[in-house]
């Protein structure tokens, strides 16, 4: 982060809390604008993928997993 960044966060969080909350969300909502057209990309990518995954499981090509299980083998890595 630069000197100037820093200078501004460190001003930022002396605000108010509903102020830094303004702050906040102008900055997230400042970084969504960026990629519009990636983010339509990535949003219809996903979009594919979920309708693909429900028509295997609706037609029984998929029987799934226990949460537990799968759990499990995640805390073991």
């Amino acid at each position: 982060m630069t000197s100037q960044a820093e200078e501004l966060l460190r001003a930022a969080l002396a605000l108010p809390r509903s102020d830094r909350a303004d702050v906040a969300a102008e900055l997230l909502a400042s970084l969504d604008d960026a990629d519009d057209a990636d983010r339509q990309a990535v949003e219809a990518s996903w979009a594919r993928e979920i309708e693909r995954r429900a028509r295997r499981v609706l037609s029984g090509g998929s029987d799934g997993e226990d949460w537990g299980a799968v759990r499990a083998r995640l805390t073991d890595r």
